[in-house]
């Protein structure tokens, strides 16, 4: 009478999203806002498909409560207050999808965002309007919409609960948990709302609602199925009965094994049952049954394990054989689905495709599956955490790339995630100023007004780097002959001063042998040449 926190559809969801978000680091490409279209086209469908079910078994249920109302009537009227509670949940749900479609693509009604396929939105691909509509002002996920979002699921979870009897509360497990622990990439803790909106996609911000209405329905089943197997065990041992897939993970990396439980009811887990499948079937029929393979249980499941050798989304269906209370040989249809992928790595330069040598360089790295910790390391230099990125610095000047290998722990063992390649390049020449001016013509009353020479990095470098100025050469042309004073630091001496005071229009200056003093140490910069207005 157990139920569990997600079916195996609703992990491989969980586990594709997470590699889908990963990629956002980069630019979305077309390629994956369609994955996550037909993600959600696999969601819609699966919530579809828990309707059609919990219509039928409310349905059977109301027909035995018709013909023993005294005996059936409290199971009854709890399952139909979990009717109740879930109707309510989903269409607050709905209402928030409809709402922050017709938000982010500017429509005029909810009635025609709710009439929207997400194949079809235009924006789908915008994150910064799903954010502020769950997350808002929120620094930390705290007083927004997400936060109510996560209230009501934990108070329509825990009535949930309430509505089973107290003896199978500890077994039941209605999942929708949202205490976490949830983890970013750098493996820093973070809340359920900044986890699943902060930054997400339209198109993935759908897919989790969507996942979220399945969760719900895969709750009222499992809750409404309890009931009727509560009412006794004798009278609806049958309807408890049925096969269930648990798939570790539905996310296998090349090499690795796709494994998962195959189990039947709890009051049945003494039972020894046999199972055949057969690997990429949708179903098992006479027709394909002697291509099957055997598989023999204890304890009331299989352990069923898979090869991953190519990538690709992987099907295999089966039978599970069990002994009924008459003794009869029961068989259950069962079949999943999960994905094969090779090991993927995102990282990206955060300011530009390039590392400088002489400075620190921030760098975003993030691995997809949730992995434990990330560990890279680097070919030239060091790297290291910094907050929710990383640092690299203390690069040499010689080599023309570097090379950042990442390591990640997955259920306590390390996996090579891959590696990427940056190209070295020195820090730029800052340009020196005096009076905002590096060339052209430039007035007395400015130069006397800011009387120092300024370094200031291009317009297009978008690193924070500092120089100073620490020596230079004033030089002058007076009727044919040059003028040069020496200066050390970057102000003009009392004689400069007198010499630009003193100056007629169209005079010409200089100032050469610039000399600065930056992170990187000490670098010879372009002159400045100017005429006075």
């Amino acid at each position: 009478m157990a139920g569990y926190k997600e079916t195996p559809r609703q992990k491989m969801i969980g586990m594709l999203y997470l590699v889908l978000t990963a990629l956002l680091a980069l630019n979305v490409s077309k390629e994956i806002l369609e994955a996550f279209v037909v993600v959600n086209e696999t969601m819609e469908t699966t919530n579809q498909n828990f309707s059609t079910k919990l219509d039928a078994s409310l349905s059977k249920f109301k027909g035995q409560y018709l013909m023993a109302p005294d005996k059936v009537g409290p199971y009854w009227g709890r399952a139909q207050e979990a009717q109740q509670l879930s109707e309510t949940l989903i269409n607050y749900i709905d209402s928030l999808k409809f709402a922050v479609i017709q938000e982010t693509e500017k429509l005029q009604t909810i009635q025609e965002a709710g009439n929207k396929k997400l194949a079809d939105i235009a924006r789908k691909d915008n994150y910064d309007i799903p954010t502020q509509f769950f997350i808002g002002q929120s620094q930390d996920g705290t007083n927004c919409l997400a936060a109510t979002l996560k209230d009501r699921i934990a108070e329509y979870r825990e009535k949930m609960i309430l509505l089973v009897d107290s003896q199978y509360r500890s077994v039941i497990q209605i999942g929708l948990n949202t205490d976490g622990p949830y983890y970013n990439a750098q493996g820093r803790e973070q809340n359920w709302q900044m986890h699943n909106f902060y930054r997400t996609i339209l198109a993935a911000t759908v897919t989790i609602l969507n996942e979220l209405k399945a969760e719900v329905l895969n709750a009222e089943f499992d809750v409404v199925n309890n009931l009727m197997a509560s009412v006794t065990a004798e009278d609806w041992k049958f309807d408890e009965i049925r096969a269930k897939v648990i798939p570790r993970s539905n996310y296998v990396f090349i090499g690795e094994e796709y494994q998962a439980e195959i189990l039947v009811a709890a009051y049945d887990t003494k039972q020894n049952p046999n199972v055949v499948y057969l690997f990429g079937a949708d179903t098992l029929t006479p027709a394909n049954f002697r291509n099957a393979t055997p598989l023999e249980g204890t304890g009331g499941f299989v352990n069923l394990k898979l090869p991953a050798t190519s990538e690709g989304l992987k099907r295999f269906a089966g039978i599970i054989k069990i002994i009924s209370p008459l003794g009869d040989t029961m068989s259950f249809h069962f079949k999943d689905e999960y994905i094969v992928a090779k090991p993927a790595l995102t990282i990206s330069p955060t300011k530009m495709n390039v590392f400088y040598v002489g400075v620190e360089n921030p760098v975003s790295i993030s691995v997809p599956g949730g992995p434990e910790r990330v560990m890279p390391s680097i070919s030239e230099g060091k790297i290291r955490a910094d907050g929710d990125s990383w640092m690299v610095y203390d690069l040499p000047k010689g080599p023309k790339e570097a090379i950042i290998t990442v390591n990640a722990i997955f259920a306590g063992k390390s996996k090579n995630m891959g590696s990427s390649t940056f190209r070295l390049k020195i820090v730029p020449d800052p340009i020196a100023t005096i009076g905002g001016k590096s060339d052209g013509v430039v007035s007395k009353s400015i130069i006397l007004a800011g009387p120092y020479l300024v370094a200031e990095m291009p317009a297009w470098f978008d690193f924070d780097l500092r120089y100073t100025v620490i020596s230079y050469t004033f030089v002058t042309d007076n009727a044919g002959y040059i003028t040069e004073i020496p200066v050390q630091g970057n102000r003009l001496t009392q004689e400069i001063t007198q010499v630009i005071q003193g100056a007629k229009k169209n005079k010409r200056i200089w100032f050469e042998d610039i000399v600065v003093r930056g992170p990187d140490g000490e670098r010879n910069i372009a002159n400045i040449g100017l005429k006075i207005n």
